[in-house]
């Protein structure tokens, strides 16, 4: 049997495109990077993107702050709820 080129390698689980190994963190930390570099903060999907990846990346207190900035910025109250309890569930500790 042929072993996977590095192409088909570069698609597995754990390795980048490249075929080096990457985390979970790794990936928020770089899509953080992204995000905070977009002029959207009128929008209230733009916060809550943000506070996702900050929870992801251990920040809860950043994270509950922006699922609360998300919460304020949406007219639909299904989300405001929903992001409601996301800010209370990152701090404590979910």
């Amino acid at each position: 049997m042929r072993a996977p080129s590095r192409t088909a390698a570069g698609g597995m689980p754990g390795s980048s495109p490249r075929g080096r190994p990457w985390s979970a963190a790794a990936g928020a930390a770089t899509a953080l990077a992204v995000v905070e570099r977009l002029d959207r903060a009128g929008y209230h999907v733009f916060h809550a993107v943000r506070a996702d990846l900050l929870r992801r990346l251990g920040r809860a207190g950043e994270a509950a702050q922006a699922y609360r900035t998300a919460a304020e910025r949406t007219d639909n109250a299904a989300e405001r709820a929903f992001l409601s309890t996301r800010a209370a569930s990152a701090l404590a500790g979910g």
